[in-house]
């Protein structure tokens, strides 16, 4: 079907209707969009910019997160005619706002961090703006029926992406309807070929970790999904340990990210191995791996791809070349690695891999309506329809493409026989010897990452003799030696690349752009200078800066003695927000337990160098609010536990009036007296709620159960495993460690949530000793922060003193449960506040 203009591609929205369009994280839910949705949204976004007056060729600032609102309102921009300007939601707000003045935005749509920034400060745009958290709540009045498109041609502008730096004046790229279908067009083509096939695997889902301000993200995250009747699922975090827990519970296809990512993953994988004392073994599997067929090889590495799911088939890498070893790697467990060449001046793609017809170690060959040449210095030449407008200059574009139509990438390359295309480098990085020699960066960082000591790598140039000489900066594993390393890696090289000079980076990661770039200058900026003897102001520790956004003080003011309690003043709190911070900046999955140890800076340093013992492990089975289990707990539900409840005495319920009107989920929160709680939680609440239920039980009691301790015998350790399949499946309890790893509890507590499941959790985290209410811990405030739905608050009173008195059995009516009526508090209340409200509505029950 040809299109138009993109809004074409809401005409496939309103056809899919109900299927899943988007899935995003928000805290510890996942919020879902339909297609139908987004193309409603997308109509009344349209008719609200109608009555703020804004029409074809204003520009508005879209500013935020991906999520399903980002794209509703991406669409009912174009809807009006009006070009989108789409910005990095980490981008600076002062780059955010020079923007803004620079296409003279009519209106701002944003996050509520970004609307504050607005707000307030000199330099803020101080322009209407429209919160995209509540979008669908702000446009409810507005009708959802379509609307009448503008009068828009395939050279009316889309959108304008910028793509400069902070420190000069920002530059945008013009991107017309035309651009993007015209790089859509051969794709949806070849998409029409295999979806026949699409019906046994539907629906697809990608993991889109790239940002929908890029253009890349947006044909992953809006253009390519629609042909497929596809689902997107959006997620913010990059660590490891939480992508691969999202490709499992999602049902994941594909994962669509940059190299970075790959290869956090790739250390993910090896590093769980080594923990489990199998990576000597795998690595064998791995060398006896060559040349097998692809299905031997997923049956060979299982115990892998168990972990990613088994409907995980293919990873698509953009942005920039991804390293063969890497490569290699995912290629030899059997997942696909799809990689695509582009620019932002290209309407992102030039050339892709067909994926049941990789190319190894190539960037694809290049898409149908576009022709590629290599220049006498081997750069990369394109000209075709996807060749940008041109650059913003207010009323008068300036063109992007040179002479005869020709666009110069400024990226050096190869062409094979067969058409694949071979990325080399940057042009600006070539290094030239003083004997006159070009090398390429990307061939001797290829050499670095086949050590295995290499953590990762980047090469820069040094000056030598008024030309320069390569310089390998590494990041190396524990005990790596970096002269070894060098050597080793300049065997495999030519004379004329070797590498003569080495420095190992003094922090976990290299500085990195938004899409995980190193970030070259920075880096060769302080090699520079620490070879010149001079310290670097400009760049300081990673880690200090991190904690010095955490504490407030600066990074020179923290020495490696510096105590986390008594010297930086952290809260439990507070560390929760520093772990987090920790394991973003370093691509790496960190531990609770560990953390929880952690005294000084210097602990800190250790524990990110890998030096502390192993996280402790909780389970979180799946099958337990699945059928037939579901069933099997009905039954004992009204078979086992209500009788014993009325048997060990017939509670009297107050205040179940109060939960009338609430359908559910809820959040339940209990004082907590012993073991039997939970048998007069679930006889106080009603029918639609006890049914569906999950228990946040004692996590080391908990997993004591499934994973006997060392000395119990066989016996004993039969008896504990069924004791712990009962618990999670007739209870459908779920641990919640009382000293750390609640992160990841609290995340399957979000997961149930998701599922119709309403939550019980005892805040004060352990039995009363003397029948009052123990402190709540903050915890439960940060849980009601982030599942936001109602909490209701119980109390069990007469129970305690039936216990103390030694009695097994109480009297009718000589228990009481009262039920109080639901909470919910306002938005990023503070966690420690909400527990003491929890606390006080509990005791004044």
């Amino acid at each position: 079907m040809e299109r138009r203009a993109v809004t074409d591609y809401l005409e496939d929205f309103l056809r899919l209707g109900r299927e899943c369009a988007y899935i995003q994280r928000r805290g510890y839910r996942s919020d879902r969009w339909s297609y139908r949705q987004v193309a409603e949204t997308a109509f009344r976004f349209a008719r609200a910019l109608h009555e703020r007056g804004i029409g074809k060729g204003d520009r508005v600032l879209l500013w935020g997160p991906n999520s399903g609102e980002w794209v509703s309102v991406f669409f009912g921009c174009a809807l009006r005619g009006a070009v989108v300007v789409p910005m990095d939601d980490a981008a600076s707000r002062d780059f955010a706002f020079r923007v803004a003045r620079q296409v003279a935005a009519k209106l701002l749509v944003c996050s509520r961090e970004h609307a504050q920034d607005n707000a307030a400060g000199e330099n803020a745009a101080k322009i209407p703006a429209v919160l995209l958290g509540d979008l669908r709540e702000s446009l409810a009045h507005y009708s959802a029926e379509p609307v009448p498109v503008a009068s828009i041609s395939l050279e009316d502008p889309l959108e304008i992406v910028f793509t400069s730096g902070t420190t000069a004046e920002p530059k945008g790229v013009v991107i017309s309807h035309g651009n993007v279908l015209g790089n859509v067009a051969p794709l949806e083509n070849e998409i029409q070929k295999y979806l026949k096939y699409e019906r046994f695997f539907h629906p697809v889902r990608f993991l889109n970790l790239l940002p929908l301000s890029h253009v890349f993200g947006q044909f992953l995250g809006i253009f390519l999904p629609p042909l497929l009747g596809g689902a997107v699922v959006f997620q913010e975090s990059l660590k490891p340990g939480e992508v691969i827990s999202t490709i499992h519970r999602e049902r994941v296809s594909v994962l669509v990210s940059v190299p970075r990512v790959l290869q956090s993953l790739k250390e993910k994988v090896k590093r769980d191995l080594e923990d489990a004392g199998q990576l000597e073994k795998f690595q064998r599997r791995f060398r006896a791996s060559e040349n097998k067929h692809f299905l031997r090889r997923a049956w060979m590495f299982r115990g892998v791809r168990r972990q990613f799911g088994w409907k995980f088939w293919a990873f698509i890498s953009g942005g920039a070349a991804l390293d063969r070893v890497t490569e290699e790697f995912w290629g030899r467990l059997g997942i696909a690695v799809i990689q695509g060449y582009g620019l932002t001046e290209t309407t992102s793609l030039i050339s892709v891999n067909h994926p049941f017809r990789l190319g190894k170690g190539s960037i694809g060959k290049v898409l149908a309506g576009r022709e590629v040449k290599l220049g006498p210095d081997g750069e990369i030449l394109v000209r075709g329809s996807g060749i940008a407008s041109g650059y913003w200059s207010g009323d008068q574009l300036k063109p992007v493409a040179g002479e005869e139509g020709w666009y110069s990438t400024g990226d050096v390359g190869e062409l094979d026989e067969q058409g694949h295309l071979y990325f080399k480098g940057r042009k600006k990085d070539v290094i030239v010897t003083p004997a006159g020699m070009n090398v390429y960066p990307d061939d001797l960082e290829a050499a670095l990452r086949r050590q295995a000591e290499v953590k990762d790598c980047v090469v820069i140039a040094l000056p030598q003799a008024g030309n320069a000489e390569p310089c390998a900066v590494l990041i190396l594993r524990a005990n790596g030696d970096a002269a070894e390393v060098v050597r080793r890696a300049n065997e495999t090289l030519a004379d004329y690349q070797r590498m003569r000079a080495w420095f190992v980076w003094p922090e976990e990661d290299f500085p990195r752009t938004s899409t995980q770039k190193p970030l070259k200058n920075a880096i060769q900026k302080l090699v520079l200078e620490q070879r010149a003897g001079k310290s670097s102001e400009a760049v300081a520790s990673g880690l200090a800066a991190i904690i010095s956004r955490a504490t407030g003080r600066a990074a020179s003011q923290l020495p490696a003695a510096a105590n986390l309690d008594t010297d930086l003043n952290l809260s439990s709190l507070d560390r929760v927000e520093l772990l987090s911070a920790l394991e973003d900046r370093y691509q790496l999955d960190l531990s609770e337990t560990q953390f929880a140890a952690i005294n000084t800076v210097r602990d800190l340093e250790r524990m990110l160098q890998g030096e502390l013992p192993p996280r402790a492990k909780y389970h979180y089975p799946a099958w337990v609010q699945r059928w037939p289990v579901t069933w099997l707990r009905f039954l004992s539900n009204y078979g086992l536990l209500l009788p014993s409840v009325f048997l060990l005495g017939w509670p009297h319920i107050d205040g179940r009036e109060n939960l009338t009107s609430v359908k559910g989920p809820v959040l339940v929160i209990c004082n907590h007296i012993g073991h039997v709680d939970v048998g007069f939680v679930v006889r106080a609440l009603p029918y639609r709620l006890r049914n569906r239920l999950a228990t946040a039980a004692g996590g080391e009691t908990l997993e004591s159960l499934r994973t006997s301790p060392p000395g119990r015998n066989l016996l004993a350790r039969i008896y504990d495993r069924v004791g712990w399949v009962l618990g999670v499946s007739l209870l459908n309890l779920f641990p919640l460690p009382r000293q750390a790893g609640f992160r990841e509890s609290f995340a399957y507590a979000g997961e149930s949530v998701d599922r119709g499941y309403s939550i019980l959790v005892f805040p004060e985290g352990r039995h009363t000793t003397d029948g009052k209410l123990n402190p709540f811990r903050a915890g439960i405030g940060l849980l009601a922060n982030n599942l936001k739905i109602p909490i209701v608050p119980m109390r069990i009173d007469g129970l305690f003193e039936v216990k103390a008195a030694g009695r097994r059995f109480a009297l009718p009516g000589q228990v009481k449960v009262k039920i109080g009526k639901p909470v919910l508090f306002p938005r990023d209340s503070d966690p420690e506040w909400i527990a003491r409200e929890l606390q006080k509505r509990v005791q004044e029950l």
